[in-house]
């Protein structure tokens, strides 16, 4: 089980203590690049806001992967935290690509309002840890960096949950991951490789990630730059098979998961949502009659679903 350290200390509603990440025991089974060693770092939790039913502070902390870029090696994230007495189950909560912060402050704050403490975190080269003035992506022309971003992704989420884990509110038998599009990508491997993560909702997620990078309208202009460098599309499957959901979803078998796809996906498209449904061993998936944009209009009863899910753990 993970452990953390608190050797907290309040000053003016401000936070900042010790840390530690314990890895448990099935360490040695984490895929290598996804692996972490124990340790001890500082945190800070600055309080925004109160409500009747939750609490929310600004969480920062260094992540466990070195980037080139100072600014992005700090993880920014959001911690809402139910009130009242008793270990709660609590879930790190994941953006989509476009970066709609709104949508996961609504996830976050409709756990909280049942009891589940909810962990929003940034990830890398979005918000904070967008270098100023850069033109750093989380995606981009740059595979390469892509897909260290996606490492370093999922590194972070690890540490996340495990901070989650060492508080005194949190049940650190009961953790999840849940995301939308990139955020459930990325919350499946995060599930998949961790041995602490109990379950996880992912969301118009799927696998075969060199095919949706290659085929989604987003991608046309990288896809360009990509032939015209003289690669190829087995050239990107090489590349992105490390960081590629499937390669790890025999993992999830046995965890507890739910999952929610559109049936005419332009991004992630039903075949990639299948190969994952199929590889995690068929967990329970809601089909929406909706694209990855038009799932606009489903997103309001998806989040209630995520919820009752969560809250039901």
């Amino acid at each position: 089980m993970h452990g953390v350290l608190l050797l907290a200390l309040a000053f003016a509603g401000v936070e900042r203590g010790e840390a530690r990440f314990e890895p448990t025991a099935a360490e040695p089974q984490v895929p290598e690049r996804f692996r972490l060693e124990p340790a001890q770092y500082a945190y800070e939790l600055h309080p925004l806001r109160t409500t009747a039913g939750y609490t929310v502070s600004a969480l920062r902390f260094p992540s466990p992967i070195t980037s080139p870029d100072p600014a992005n090696n700090t993880v920014h994230a959001e911690y809402f935290r139910p009130v009242g007495a008793g270990r709660r189950p609590a879930v790190v909560v994941l953006h989509i690509l476009g970066a709609d912060f709104a949508l996961s402050r609504y996830l976050c704050a409709r756990l909280a309002d049942r009891g589940v403490a909810a962990l929003f975190v940034k990830l890398p080269y979005y918000g904070e840890r967008r270098p100023e003035g850069g033109e750093q992506r989380f995606l981009s022309a740059d595979i390469e960096r892509s897909v260290s971003s996606m490492r370093q992704g999922v590194c972070d989420v690890r540490r996340a949950s495990g901070w989650l884990a060492g508080r005194p509110e949190i049940d650190a038998r009961r953790l999840g991951v849940t995301g939308i599009s990139l955020g459930g990508i990325v919350s499946s491997i995060a599930v998949a490789v961790d041995p602490a993560l109990s379950c996880g909702a992912f969301l118009l997620a799927g696998g075969d990630l060199a095919r949706v990078l290659w085929e989604m309208p987003e991608g046309r202009k990288y896809r360009k730059l990509w032939v015209d460098s003289g690669r190829t599309f087995d050239d990107l499957k090489k590349l992105t098979d490390p960081y590629d959901p499937l390669s790890y979803a025999h993992r999830l078998v046995g965890k507890r998961l739910l999952m929610i796809a559109g049936n005419v996906d332009e991004v992630v498209p039903p075949a990639s949502a299948r190969a994952l449904w199929e590889a995690a061993g068929r967990p329970p998936i809601h089909w929406l009659d909706c694209g990855h944009y038009s799932a606009a209009g489903y997103l309001l009863p998806a989040v209630r679903e995520t919820v009752e899910f969560f809250a039901a753990e």
